[in-house]
């Protein structure tokens, strides 16, 4: 039970610290988005 009480802490920043990391990649990938649209609306 004492292992228990020391995991879930840790389990729960490293699933924190996981959000975070998608979030930005998310974003990342909405900003590529966007430049390859205004490139393509540039290039025509």
């Amino acid at each position: 039970m004492n292992i228990v009480k020391k995991a879930v802490p840790v389990l729960g920043v490293l699933l924190l610290a996981a959000c975070n990391t998608v979030e930005g990649a998310g974003q990342d990938m909405t900003r590529a988005g966007v430049a390859i649209q205004q490139e393509a609306r540039a290039a025509q």
